[in-house]
C-alpha cells in the first residue's frame, strides 16, 4: 500500500464528519452541564467526608463521554474497536453513598445525549433532575427515624424513662438492650411529633437516668 492509497482511503474522510463546530459546541455544553451537575452534588452531598475530586470526576466523564460518543458516531469501524476496548477496562473505586451511582449515570447519560445532538434534552434533562435533587435529597423532617441512647441505673428508671420517652414521640422501638452491674442501656429507634427535642434535656434529668442521647438515622450512618 502506498502513501496515495492511504490519503484515497476513508480514513481521512471521516475525521471530518463531525464539524468542528459542532465538537466544539458539544464540548462546551458537556463542560457547561458538567459543572451544573458538580454543583448540585456539592449541594446535595450528605455523607461524612465531602470529596472534591469526586465533583471533579463528574466534569471530566461528561465531556470524555461526549468525546468518545463523536468518535463513535463518526465511524462504525472506530465504534468497533472501542468497544472491545473499554470491555478490557475495570473500575476499582469504591462508591461511597448510593446517590453517588446516579450522579455518575447522570453525567455519562448528558454526554452521550449531547454527542447524539439531543441539545435540548440534555439541557432540560439536567434542569429537571438537578431541581428534584436539590428538593427532596437534603430534605429533613422530624418522621425521619432518630435512635435515642437512654443510660439507667436500675429497673425502676428504666421504666420511667420508656414511659416518658413513649408519651413524647410517635413511635418506641428498642433496638438493643445492655444490662451491666450498674447500667442499663437502652437503643430504641423513635418517630417524634415534631421537630422539638426538649424532652431529651427533661429525660437526662430524671432521677435514676446517666445520659440521653439522641441520633438522627438514616439506615447508613449516624450524624
Amino acid at each position: 500500500m502506498t502513501f496515495n492509497d492511504i490519503f484515497k482511503s476513508s480514513f481521512l474522510e471521516n475525521v471530518t464528519s463531525v464539524s468542528i463546530f459542532d465538537m466544539l459546541l458539544a464540548l462546551i455544553l458537556a463542560f457547561a452541564i458538567g459543572m451544573f451537575i458538580f454543583l448540585v452534588y456539592k449541594k446535595t452531598y450528605s455523607g461524612v467526608m465531602y470529596s472534591s475530586s469526586f465533583g471533579v470526576t463528574l466534569v471530566a466523564l461528561t465531556m470524555i463521554t461526549t468525546l468518545v460518543i463523536l468518535a463513535v458516531t463518526s465511524n462504525v469501524v472506530l465504534s468497533l474497536g472501542m468497544v472491545g476496548a473499554l470491555s478490557i477496562v475495570r473500575f476499582r473505586a469504591a462508591i461511597k453513598e448510593p446517590l453517588e451511582i446516579a450522579y455518575l449515570f447522570w453525567s455519562i447519560a448528558v454526554g452521550i445525549v449531547l454527542a447524539a445532538g439531543l441539545i435540548p434534552l440534555a439541557v432540560i434533562g439536567s434542569v429537571l433532575i438537578g431541581v428534584f435533587l436539590l428538593i427532596f435529597v437534603n430534605r429533613r423532617s422530624h418522621v425521619n427515624p432518630y435512635i435515642v441512647v437512654i443510660g439507667c441505673t436500675d429497673h425502676d428508671s428504666e421504666q420511667r424513662a420508656v414511659e416518658y420517652v413513649e408519651k413524647q414521640v410517635n413511635r418506641f422501638v428498642i433496638k438493643s438492650k445492655t444490662v451491666r452491674k450498674d447500667l442499663i442501656e437502652l437503643n430504641a429507634e423513635i418517630r417524634m411529633k415534631d421537630d422539638n427535642t426538649d424532652f431529651i434535656n427533661t429525660l437526662a434529668g430524671m432521677d435514676g437516668i446517666k445520659n440521653a442521647v439522641l441520633v438522627s438515622y438514616n439506615g447508613d450512618y449516624m450524624g
